[in-house]
């Protein structure tokens, strides 16, 4: 029997992708096999693309990039019952192995032995079709769009932030970098019952942005000192909270003057940089608590659930969308953010967007 074949966005190295026919996945028992809807753009597929590594996750051979996925279930696997064909479903990226003593104490985002999509040697889903383990597959409520299913990945990053750096209503929150991922961390704060959120960013359409979504004062950090900024909007003391999301080396060593005494640092952001300064005598002074962020763990069912009933403004982070065709145009875009691009969305095997919201229009216009 003749394998499937499907379009897919293969990068051989940097700067070099092209849409290509690869072989269908078929669905092991477990799984269930997926017709990507649509697909974002992420600042590692932007990294990968321009530099073939992330660390110690080098591009050795060709790969398949992007893992903020939703779609449709058109085949399940001999012993999958909890999805049907037809069901609407979010993708969590990051299969975990289920047996190692990160996975069995609820910490599975830290197993050694994760498959993450669009992380060397494991491809992703910039493609027609992706098959994924059912329990990392999330049905879609009715009212929720496969954008917002897709957006879940990275609303997930921001929740698990809040979750860890027990945020809880009432507190002042300042998000350091309105990309995606500070963006949609100021829609988690929101969720957890967050009011008071400030924010900075170096670019002016992105800081208006998130006055949108609900921020209540943005700095620009070129211009303007922003822990004096921060303490001047809380009568001297500072956050109770700040969420670092830019991986800018000066902005990471500066959130520990930006809260106040006993408060909380989470860094989401990773940088280039072996080392950052911090002040430490600061930090023991002042009883802070410090908090890395890597991905997230048993946060996609909640953050539906937060998400569900509520006008989301999830979609207004999508800026432009474009056909799986045109990845290559979409990259350099991402990679430049030109046209005040933030979160660009791939639409796999169409050329019109046939939905409303942000996908009301032709693919490839900003939105």
């Amino acid at each position: 029997m003749t394998a499937e074949k499907m379009k897919a966005a293969v990068l051989e190295k940097p700067y070099e992708i092209a849409v290509k026919e690869v072989t269908r996945p078929v669905p092991g028992p477990d799984e269930v096999l997926i017709r990507i809807h649509c697909i974002g753009i992420c600042g590692s597929d932007v990294h990968y693309y321009s530099h073939g590594r992330i660390g110690r996750y080098a591009v050795e051979e060709p790969i398949i990039l992007g893992h903020e996925a939703a779609g449709d279930v058109v085949e399940i696997g001999e012993k999958v019952s909890a999805l049907a064909i037809g069901d609407r479903v979010a993708i969590e990226p990051g299969v975990a192995c289920g047996k190692c003593s990160y996975c069995k104490s609820g910490r599975y985002n830290l197993c050694p032995e994760v498959e993450f999509m669009a992380t060397p040697p494991f491809d992703g889903a910039w493609a027609e079709y992706a098959a994924v383990r059912s329990d990392f597959v999330y049905k879609l409520p009715e009212e929720m769009t496969y954008e917002e299913g897709a957006l879940l990945e990275p609303f997930s990053v921001g929740f698990h932030a809040m979750s860890r750096g027990r945020v809880k209503a009432g507190d002042v929150l300042f998000i350091s970098g309105l990309g995606p991922i500070g963006l949609l961390a100021a829609q988690a704060a929101q969720a957890f019952g967050v009011a008071t959120i400030y924010a900075s960013d170096v670019v002016p359409a992105r800081r208006e942005l998130a006055l949108e979504m609900g921020v209540k004062q943005v700095f620009d950090p070129s211009a303007e000192n922003i822990p004096q900024k921060i303490k001047e909007f809380t009568d001297g003391e500072g956050a109770d909270i700040c969420v670092e999301t830019s991986g800018n080396r000066f902005a990471m060593g500066e959130t520990v003057h930006c809260v106040k005494r006993g408060g909380r640092v989470v860094f989401i952001g990773m940088t280039q940089e072996e080392t950052i300064p911090v002040n430490l005598n600061h930090v023991i002074d002042s009883e802070l608590d410090l908090f890395g962020i890597f991905r997230y763990a048993n946060v996609y069912e909640k953050a539906i659930r937060a998400l569900t009933g509520g006008e989301s403004k999830l979609k207004k982070v999508i800026t432009h969308s474009f056909p799986l065709d045109q990845i290559k145009e979409a990259l350099e875009m991402a990679e430049h953010q030109q046209d005040n691009s933030v979160k660009i969305m791939i639409y796999p095997g169409q050329t019109t967007l046939k939905m409303g919201g942000p996908n009301s229009d032709t693919v490839g216009a900003k939105k």
